[in-house]
């Protein structure tokens, strides 16, 4: 038949090259196919019978090149020896079981920015050679009743029990204020033993409210906060002891301050450590297993039968448990990073799961017996998922050669998991289906001309097939302006870092944090490195004059507060005392508590810390309160040369590290996909497939860009690994697609008809499987990290678009491709 009309019928495969496996060969695939004009319809004769034996009538067709050379038949030995492959894996599984176990949880913040800048190497100096605000809890006290003699008497109790807490190392709060000293007498605290009462009462509160030492930095400025800071050991910190001594701390504060009246809440860098770790654990296990749970709804509901399900949905669950395993083995900490790597591995593994499902459950319905039916998807979807996981793997090699410990350590955890998800499904997928399929006749029968949900997704994809191929010049320049235009909006997102958004949205501290910021200038410190020349000692004049200036620059700053340094003690004794001598200002530092000295003093008496306090803001934000703090400091570095003089501090290092790690993973995944592309057009021989497997790449990382500019948001960690996450499902979908139609297309024919149908073969894996991830993923957005909800909706969204470009994007771009190539050899 010729012609316009429309026809149903079966498709006549044609046979491979010199015989061997056929292609999906005697499937009876029910489509409405639209004939082109001057295109024949082929004959739907014949199908349901086996193919002839011997040597095929045609004359003989072009030999393919092996795309994955031979890779893909590790699956074959799970066909030949089941039970030596499923033992090997349960032992595998089972080690991985203890591997896990082995997983330890890195949520330091400063592991998160760590990398070979000087910038973190003077950082890490820093912390170890002054005690880091990185292990300080901050208790909030609030309250209008806060300086009431019965509320500081319960305040005073708190402290002194907060002390004595294991793990603790040192304590700062309104009650280490002193007196002036009268004579040569040691200064008195500020707070007697024994409260005064009436009169005397009021008198010693009007002092406190005018104390320089800790109004403004311990106490608000109305007496309705008050700060205290409490040191834990960093050794507590970094292990599961965090959360025992921050429960005992919760629960010394619920006992001391019981009746008072007064709001007390806990925040600083362990807590919302704390928060985000078991927020993490939580939502890891609740929402995978919805959106596992969900995404085997949807798959059973296509493959009308368990067992298939099972053979689809198993191969990425165990991915997942010997690649976690491996990496716990490995010692490999997981960190904000490697928590995604869960869904990672299952975008990577799901897809090619879905495909050899969807082959063997094909050639199953032809006739084939489950032995045949799972070598031929092995031969012919094995190929494609080799490539598919040596892209991934390529991409995560890229990432081992960047500056950034935690984008290095992300890379090789990748490369790992990327190898045991390609094991994991070449050797699983067989092996279950061996065990599982039964009665396979029967299911045939029963599905056969009732698959309505499959032909309903193959007569959509052949609708798309043939309009995408009707017009493909039209289609891709219309492809190419989108991206394009797209692309220039995702060139304006900028790097966006916030600690607020890392940290479950439900828990106090965040609104403990906001009270700082609004009382107290911040929490956040913000730390000014001063480093001695040699010949020059802490308390040289030219040192305390430098000192001074930082302070003085540091007050100055719009948007930092809450400056402490030496310069405070001596301003202090210049004012009470009349005193600025030397003397008198080493006397007094030497009658602070050691652990107070330190956070200002080295040990070796080498450098001093000025330290202020700035609010909880975006990156973008802080950036230039630090670039400013650096040009007012020039001034000082000028005058006094030989000074070493840097701006430092955890927040300081997460808007610096934030924003180049950011940009680096961005322009990283930039690349990437241009590295692929040319990967691709490698391993297949061909610089069309190069070139038609670049838009639908960049096409659904450019859209969620664009989502991400309208919703006025920036680049966040969560972001970009999303978008990753996104490129990987589309990278899968070109790939599989780009090896069927490699296989259905003939020098002498229409590339029209193959792209057709490897369209319609390869459409509804394709579909199914975007949906089900779609849908998996989404369960995160109902997460308590902001951060993870993110990643949810996001990755979501971009899953979505990667199965748009891959629909209406690459097929008129390689059908234009390939007719531009009229007459040559496709491969």
């Amino acid at each position: 038949m010729r012609g316009t009309v429309p026809a149903v019928g079966r498709i006549r495969p044609r046979q491979p090259p010199g015989g061997g496996i056929w292609p999906d060969s005697t499937r009876p695939i029910t489509i409405l196919l639209h004939a082109l004009p001057g295109r024949e319809i082929l004959s739907t004769e014949g199908l349901d019978e086996k193919p002839p034996k011997g040597p095929p009538e045609a004359k003989p067709e072009r030999k393919l090149h092996p795309l994955a050379y031979g890779i893909e038949r590790m699956g074959l030995v799970s066909l030949r020896f089941p039970y030596a492959v499923a033992a090997v894996l349960i032992v595998a599984a089972i080690l991985a079981g203890f591997g896990i176990a082995r997983i330890k949880v890195d949520d330091s913040l400063s592991q998160l920015f760590r990398s070979n800048t000087p910038e973190f190497k003077q950082y890490e100096d820093v912390t170890e050679r002054f005690p880091s605000s990185e292990f300080d809890v901050l208790v909030v006290v609030e309250g209008p009743t806060l300086l009431q003699r019965d509320s500081l008497e319960k305040l005073r109790d708190l402290v002194t029990d907060l002390q004595l807490i294991d793990g603790t190392r040192g304590i700062i709060s309104l009650f280490s204020a002193r007196q002036p000293p009268e004579g040569n007498h040691l200064p008195a605290p500020l707070f007697p033993e024994n409260l005064p009462t009436g009169p005397a009462y009021n008198a010693l509160i009007q002092k406190v409210m005018n104390n320089e030492i800790i109004r403004g930095k311990l106490l608000s400025v109305d007496g309705h906060l008050a700060l205290i800071v409490l040191a834990l050991n960093p050794d507590v910190v970094e292990s599961n002891k965090l959360s025992g001594v921050i429960g005992e701390i919760r629960s010394t504060m619920a006992e001391d301050m019981k009746g008072s009246g007064l709001s007390v809440e806990l925040s600083g860098v362990p807590v919302m450590q704390l928060e985000i770790r078991n927020a993490v654990e939580r939502d890891r296990v609740l929402y995978n297993a919805l959106g596992f749970f969900g995404g085997c709804l949807i798959a059973i509901l296509f493959f009308r039968r368990i067992s298939f399900m099972i053979i689809a949905a198993a191969p990425p669950l165990l991915a997942i448990l010997l690649a976690l395993g491996t990496l716990g083995w490995l010692d490999f900490r997981l960190n904000t990073f490697l928590n995604v790597m869960t869904p990672l591995i299952m975008v990577i593994s799901f897809s090619d799961s879905m495909q050899l499902t969807f082959a063997t459950r094909d050639r199953i319905l032809a006739g084939d017996s489950k032995s045949d039916a799972l070598r031929a998807a092995i031969h012919v979807v094995g190929p494609a998922c080799v490539l598919t996981h040596a892209t991934a793997g390529l991409s995560f090699i890229a990432l081992t050669f960047s500056d950034s410990y935690l984008i290095r350590s992300f890379g090789e955890a990748g490369f790992i998991s990327t190898v045991i998800a390609l094991v994991s499904v070449l050797t699983v997928i067989p092996l279950l289906g061996l065990f599982l399929l039964r009665r396979e006749a029967a299911f045939v029968s029963r599905i056969r001309g009732a698959d309505v949900a499959v032909d309903a997704l193959r007569r959509f994809c052949g609708w798309i097939a043939h309009r995408m191929v009707s017009r493909p010049a039209l289609y891709s320049l219309l492809s190419l302006v989108v991206v394009v235009g797209l692309g220039t909006i995702y060139a304006h997102l900028q790097p966006r870092y916030h600690l607020a958004d890392q940290v479950p949205n439900h828990e106090k501290a965040v609104q403990a944090n906001r009270e700082l910021d609004k009382e107290l200038t911040g929490a956040q410190p913000i730390d000014v490195l001063i480093e001695f020349p040699k010949g020059q000692s802490l308390y040289s004049p030219e040192t305390l004059a430098t000192i001074a200036e930082v302070h003085a620059a540091v007050e100055a700053q719009a948007g930092v507060g809450n400056v402490w340094s030496l310069e405070t003690l001596r301003r202090w004794l210049a004012e009470k005392l009349g005193k600025s001598d030397v003397a008198t200002l080493k006397q007094y530092v030497n009658l602070l508590p050691k652990y107070l000295v330190r956070r200002f003093i080295s040990a070796n008496q080498d450098a001093v810390v000025v330290e202020g306090r700035i609010p909880d803001v975006d990156s973008s934000q802080l950036l230039p309160i630090i670039h400013s703090l650096n040009q007012k400091l020039d001034q000082v570095r000028t005058e006094h040369p030989g000074y070493e003089i840097a701006v430092t501090g955890l927040a300081v290092i997460a808007a610096r590290n934030s924003a180049r790690m950011i940009e680096k993973l961005n322009h990283g995944l930039t690349f990437e996909i241009i590295f692929v592309a040319a990967f691709i057009g490698a391993a297949f021989r061909s610089i069309a497939v190069m070139l038609a497997a670049i838009m639908p790449a960049i096409f659904p990382v450019f859209v969620a860009g664009a989502m991400l500019w309208l919703l006025g948001q920036g680049l966040q960690f969560a972001s970009v690994v999303a978008l990753t996450v996104s490129f990987g499902l589309g990278l899968s979908a070109t790939i599989h697609f780009l090896n069927r139609l490699r296989l259905e297309d003939k020098p002498d024919q229409d590339p029209a008809i193959a792209v057709e149908r490897a369209t319609i073969l390869m459409g509804p894996p394709l579909i199914l499987t975007s949906v089900v991830l779609a849908c998996g993923l989404a369960m995160t957005v109902f997460s308590q990290l902001p951060s993870l909800q993110l990643f949810g909706w996001l990755s979501s969204f971009a899953m979505l678009t990667a199965l748009v470009a891959d629909l209406f994007i690459l097929r008129p771009t390689i059908m234009l491709l390939l007719r531009w190539r009229r007459g040559r050899q496709w491969s």
